[in-house]
């Protein structure tokens, strides 16, 4: 006999299934919502190019690029191997100073251009397992982030300057051979093999963070290839826009197109306005390079990368603050430092910037603006960077009713009145935080 559907039969599996008409926005944001709610990530640049510490041959203007930058032939780069012994190294520690600074995600190298791995491949022998070391460092802090609620992610190199097979050579490696060099194959027995392994072996990931795309040999269609490829290995994995070819340069947004990727990647930048629906994210050095460098003292300041942290979640975008860890193992004592002063600030105030959303002003001259939906109603967040000498602050004027105001350390109430077109926040004389004050403004409705 012909079997029919119950209407409760097809209730249940559109439950189950979902509705055939749910949209490719829905299925991002479903991968998306933790990234938005964490705002705030550590980058991690890691590798055999620690050892020089931005040294070779007299220059001192190196770091992750040392390879290039200072011409060093592959036998002799190779030669790192045997120095690479972080002894000091410590997961949980380094896990526990991105948790302490506020951050909910880690990216670390996986693999930077030079091609050295710093987890254990079963693909090339050019990896941490063939230096003294000979520990998986990318298992160990999986494993310490596992324990510590932080979301492991990889930041993965296409470029590969070290496997025979990938194309191009540099074009001053005059000595290195192209022929039988083969591009197709080292996407598919190395890369993608490389990155079975990266998704496979660390439990979930919450991010691939690819770079090293803009080099002719690497296509769209190899980028969509890719991107689906990955998503295969880890359906809900979030991956960056420097998989495919959109990318434009530093502003680091994708130009218009069919271009695969979930968000795009200022670098060392901020877009000067927010961008309406737009997934972003801004990676940012401490200081001038990316690896360790111990010539580079040009350190930003902790109120700088407070405030920059701040207009970066006023503006609707993520920010991913890198550091360079030292050949032995352990943080630089300036990014230690940065880490902890980040730290104070968002014990305090974290709720102002975790699953924020762009701020509704275009531009305040004592600050900046973030916003959460609370119910019905909207809360704003004002930090205020410049400490008014007159006590107030004022904001264009909007029809929504203000239900209370507080200076948020502390919660203590403060006066608001509406004059001249403005609503006008009355403040006490001193500014509660030398960084960036910030004081809650609770309207009815949206905003």
């Amino acid at each position: 006999m012909k079997k029919t559907l119950t209407p409760i039969l097809i209730f249940l599996l559109v439950l189950t299934y979902g509705c055939v008409n749910d949209s490719k926005e829905d299925d991002i944001a479903n991968r998306m919502d933790w990234w938005r709610e964490a705002r705030f990530g550590m980058f991690i640049h890691w590798g055999l190019y620690a050892i020089p510490a931005g040294e070779w041959e007299g220059t001192t203007n190196h770091a992750e690029w040392i390879r290039t930058t200072a011409q060093i032939p592959l036998e002799t780069y190779d030669e790192l191997l045997d120095q690479f012994n972080p002894v000091e190294f410590n997961a949980d520690q380094w896990v526990k100073m991105a948790k302490d600074a506020g951050m909910k995600y880690i990216v670390i190298t996986s693999k930077h251009h030079d091609g050295f791995c710093l987890f254990d491949s079963e693909y090339t022998d050019f990896d941490v397992m063939s230096t003294p070391f000979k520990r998986d460092i990318l298992k160990e802090l999986s494993d310490a982030c596992a324990g510590q609620d932080i979301v492991m992610c990889w930041y993965h190199s296409i470029m590969d300057w070290h496997h025979p097979d990938y194309l191009p050579r540099r074009n001053w490696e005059t000595d290195r051979p192209t022929e039988g060099a083969d591009m197709d194959r080292y996407i598919e027995e190395y890369l993608k093999n490389q990155l079975a392994e990266l998704t496979g072996n660390y439990g979930k990931i919450g991010v691939l963070w690819f770079d090293g795309e803009w080099e002719e040999t690497w296509t769209h269609e190899r980028g969509v290839d890719l991107y689906n490829y990955v998503r295969e290995l880890q359906e809900d994995i979030i991956i960056n826009n420097r998989v495919d070819k959109g990318r434009q340069g530093m502003q680091g947004m994708t130009k218009e197109g069919e271009f695969k990727g979930d968000f795009g990647t200022p670098e060392q930048e901020i877009p000067d306005t927010g961008l309406p629906g737009i997934d972003w994210e801004t990676c940012m050095t401490m200081n001038n390079h990316w690896g360790y460098n111990k010539y580079d003292d040009n350190w930003k300041s902790s109120e700088d990368l407070i405030q920059k942290l701040v207009d970066i979640a006023s503006k609707g975008g993520n920010f991913l603050l890198n550091v360079g860890p030292k050949a032995d193992g352990t943080f630089p004592e300036e990014s230690i430092e940065r880490l902890k002063a980040i730290g104070d600030w968002m014990a305090i105030y974290g709720e102002s910037i975790y699953g924020t959303s762009a701020s509704p002003f275009s531009s305040l001259e004592w600050g900046r603006c973030t916003k959460k939906q609370e119910g019905k109603n909207t809360r704003l967040y004002l930090h205020v960077f410049d400490w008014p000498g007159d006590n107030n602050i004022t904001l264009p004027a909007f029809d929504n009713k203000i239900i209370d105001a507080f200076i948020m350390d502390g919660m203590i109430k403060t006066g608001v009145e509406r004059k001249d077109g403005q609503i006008i926040i009355n403040l006490p004389a001193e500014a509660p935080d030398e960084y960036s004050s910030v004081i809650i403004l609770d309207v009815k409705g949206s905003l």
